[in-house]
């Protein structure tokens, strides 16, 4: 049941607003919670599953609406998937090169993974003809950092602005292999290109100026893809044309969803939480490194390897005493921006309440997120009383300044909802977020995990 008097959210037409207001003794967090299952993982185990042959389950999937955009486009190619759960799904794959034309657009939702990852498997389908849209923020997101290098390899693709945006066209065809030098470091270009690779005569190699998530070649090795890594270099390469096989996947809780809750600990006076069974990949545990900079007091308990990815339950405990801030300011730059780049819009809430200035750089990737979201983080957290000066690429952030409780949008963006949810647990006063619906894209369960922590 909602907690009287602190959290409440209105559901009414045509946007839901949650509403949080801590009371004036503060709150007392504490207890053991569970996220969601990473997204990363859950997108690829979908796709993977659908391309390989023999059957593929999978535990632990996230239920957010962008998995639910996955399954719905590889359904409409031929691929059998059961009803989504947390339980037990089973995808009765298809095997490579042989996925249906679809009788109707396809269609992504809000999810970036889903478009992006999906035209590296449609460009090197021959024979098949694909369109393929978003919902409005989508289309207004790039898709020329993939669209290129797929050009590159002699893919058919038209669209807006000569391909950039969706809604899309792909003629399947035969590629042929490439060696690309990634301008950015993009898990997601990345592993499109692979996707691309696995039908493609030849090596597909993709080298990046820094390292990105590495979800994908984790389980393309798992699937049986000829792949190879070279971490020195950055580079990945996958050998094809190649066959998949179905697999058990187990997906881990999602280290972005759990960021909400380290950051909601570090700032929240006598916090005490737990969050379990959270996968810390190391291209993923940026947010870890950059809270410990800030000196938040976050500890790694029962460390184990759960179908090859690494899993831990992470300890955070409020670390401030006296008048000393719980945290101190730090510069956030160059190789961790990768492996932070989701987490950045609440470590920015984590840095309004640190002793210093942090600087955030190197992050212009945020610009063209499902939102601006150095703009609207900016924004919305300065409306709260926050000092925060946009960067081209970053921000700083003047931290040690009271938050008090105002309005605030979350511009129908999930992080940013979920990060203004947090800044309001240590606000005064009272806190009002419109378009809160948006955590379903990511965390259908948000609100009732903070009723729980808050209740506890």
């Amino acid at each position: 049941m909602p907690l009287p008097n602190v959290i409440s959210l209105n559901a009414s037409e045509p946007h839901h607003a949650l509403t949080i207001a801590p009371p004036p003794t503060g709150l007392a967090l504490n207890g053991r919670i569970r996220v969601p299952g990473d997204k990363s993982i859950s997108h690829r185990a979908l796709m993977l599953g659908a391309l390989a042959e023999g059957e593929t389950t999978i535990a632990g999937l996230l239920l957010g609406e962008d998995p639910h955009s996955t399954a719905a486009c590889f359904r409409a190619m031929g691929a059998k998937i059961s009803a989504l759960n947390t339980e037990h799904v089973t995808v009765q794959g298809i095997g490579l090169g042989r996925l249906l034309e679809p009788e109707d657009v396809l269609n992504a939702g809000n999810s970036g993974t889903t478009l992006r990852l999906m035209l590296g498997v449609l460009a090197s389908q021959p024979a098949c003809f694909f369109t393929v849209t978003g919902d409005s923020s989508l289309r207004s997101r790039p898709m020329s950092r993939v669209v290129q290098p797929l050009r590159q390899m002699g893919a058919e693709l038209w669209g807006r602005k000569d391909a950039a945006f969706a809604p899309l066209a792909v003629q399947g065809t035969t590629l042929r292999p490439l060696h690309y030098h990634s301008p950015i470091a993009s898990a997601q270009v990345k592993s499109c290109l692979l996707l691309a690779g696995l039908m493609t005569e030849g090596e597909t190699t993709i080298t990046e100026p820094a390292l990105s998530r590495d979800h994908s070649e984790r389980m393309l090795k798992a699937f049986g893809a000829n792949l190879t890594v070279d971490p020195d270099t950055h580079s990945v390469t996958v050998t094809g044309p190649t066959k998949l096989n179905g697999q058990a996947v187990v997906v881990p809780g999602d280290i972005s969803s759990a960021a909400f809750w380290l950051v909601a600990g570090a700032i929240v006076p006598g916090a005490d939480l737990t969050i379990e069974n959270v996968g810390v990949n190391p291209t993923r545990t940026g947010v870890l490194e950059a809270l410990a900079l800030m000196g938040a007091d976050i500890t790694q308990e029962k460390q184990r390897l759960v179908a090859g990815e690494p899993v831990a339950d992470l300890r955070v405990r409020y670390a401030g005493t006296g008048d000393r801030p719980p945290l101190r300011a730090c510069t956030l730059a160059g190789d961790i921006i990768p492996r932070l780049i989701d987490e950045i819009p609440v470590l920015a809430v984590a840095a309004t309440f640190a002793e210093g200035t942090t600087v955030i750089q190197d992050a212009a990737e945020l610009r063209v997120k499902e939102s601006d979201r150095i703009t609207v983080m900016a924004n919305q957290l300065n409306q709260m009383g926050a000092r925060i000066t946009e960067q081209p690429d970053g921000m700083e952030i003047v931290g040690g300044t009271p938050l008090t409780g105002a309005t605030v949008d979350s511009y129908t963006d999930h992080r940013i909802a979920m990060s203004l949810a947090i800044a309001a647990l240590a606000a005064a006063g009272t806190t009002t977020i419109h378009r809160a619906e948006a955590v379903a894209v990511s965390y259908p369960d948000f609100v009732t995990t903070l009723e729980q922590i808050c209740l506890t």
